[in-house]
């Protein structure tokens, strides 16, 4: 049994059990703080009932007109949590707060090819591959040097699905920009 409930500052000093995976970008605090503050509906945890901490998604909103969209930072669930849907629950939870709050037209998110379970995942929920993104991780002694999965997932807003029309050549990351 688990809470999903939005982040709060406190949060930063007990989530170690969570960022310490390979997959995870941890970030300084003041970036954790400024999504908190100008995002707080798509920044949210999964808490057990000892308050100890299971997971967290961090999102923003960002683009104009039809690419106006939910964008997932950060998705991680601490090893010993993982294989029990807490992930999905907080895809759905972000997806949920860019639709219904925000009216957006996409969810799209960045992934390592290597993570092969994070990639099925995001499949079975129903994100395909929209594009490559060039070079987007960079080395640093443990992660190679990486393309990025772009992957996307239209909201109901995008009646004609346009948001998800795969592009067929590898972008530069600077491409990416909304």
């Amino acid at each position: 049994m688990s809470t999903i409930r939005r982040f709060r500052a406190m949060d930063l000093l007990h989530f170690n059990n969570v960022n310490l995976d390979r997959y995870t970008e941890t970030y300084d605090s003041q970036f954790y703080l400024s999504y908190m503050s100008n995002w707080p509906d798509l920044f949210t945890v999964a808490e057990s009932p000892a308050q100890k901490l299971m997971g967290y998604s961090m999102g923003k909103v960002e683009g104009t007109d039809e690419l106006w969209h939910g964008h997932v930072t950060a998705l991680t669930v601490a090893p010993e949590c993982r294989r029990l849907g807490l992930a999905r629950g907080l895809m759905r939870g972000l997806e949920d707060a860019s639709e219904k709050i925000h009216d957006c037209y996409f969810v799209d998110l960045f992934v390592r090819p290597s993570n092969t379970v994070a990639i099925q995942m995001y499949e079975h929920l129903g994100y395909i591959l929209y594009r490559r993104v060039i070079d987007y991780y960079q080395g640093d002694g443990v992660m190679p040097t990486e393309y990025a999965h772009d992957m996307r997932k239209a909201l109901p807003r995008d009646k004609h699905k346009k948001s998800i029309v795969p592009v067929k050549h590898a972008v530069n990351v600077e491409d990416t920009f909304f």
